[in-house]
């Protein structure tokens, strides 16, 4: 059963019948919005990027991106750049083998942000969804709302506690094209 996440809000990834999941996927989509124009509605093309990045305590170690699809050690693997949004569903994912993550990683934050700089007010139906990778089923769902203008959004981080993992919803709004201008506003969720 999903839940459909409010900022802020937190939930335990556990399996719904106990025990730990193994495998999950973070996705991210979205959409042009459809603007009007001489010869009707058309849609233009939108390169969001979703990116995870890996921290020993507050400190990075370790990025996935379009440019860096699979994390050092190998645990964590993004499946390719979707430079449009088009088509429906999951338009970015991220793989987080959560069993093989380093005892040393205590949390991955995942962002979204606009490489070529249109800012939320052009994107609609923008999600992130954390989905149970051996099943199918969709863990949670964070609505990426409010259209502002913005060009990138500090989705969500999932970070160690106790024995297991949790997964927050930040849904901060942020300004930059690439993960490393989001620096200053992931460290503020740490």
């Amino acid at each position: 059963m999903s839940v459909s996440l409010v900022k802020g809000q937190r939930i335990s990834l556990e399996k719904s019948g106990g025990g730990e999941l193994s495998v999950v996927r973070m996705g991210l989509g979205w959409d042009a919005v459809k603007r009007r124009g001489l010869f009707g509605r058309r849609e233009q093309e939108i390169d969001l990027d979703a990116s995870a990045v890996l921290f020993a305590d507050d400190r990075p170690v370790d990025v996935v991106f379009f440019q860096h699809l699979t994390s050092d050690d190998g645990s964590v693997r993004h499946t390719g750049d979707n430079r449009t949004g088009a088509g429906s569903g999951d338009d970015e994912s991220i793989l987080v083998d959560l069993q093989r993550v380093p005892v040393h990683i205590s949390q991955l934050v995942f962002t979204v942000n606009s490489f070529t700089g249109q800012t939320f007010q052009e994107v609609e139906n923008a999600f992130c969804r954390l989905v149970d990778e051996s099943s199918g089923e969709e863990l949670a769902r964070y609505t990426l709302t409010g259209g502002g203008n913005y060009t990138a959004q500090v989705m969500a981080k999932v970070y160690r506690h106790g024995d297991g993992w949790k997964m927050a919803a930040i849904g901060e709004p942020a300004s930059g094209r690439t993960f490393q201008d989001l620096m200053p506003a992931i460290a503020a969720h740490l």
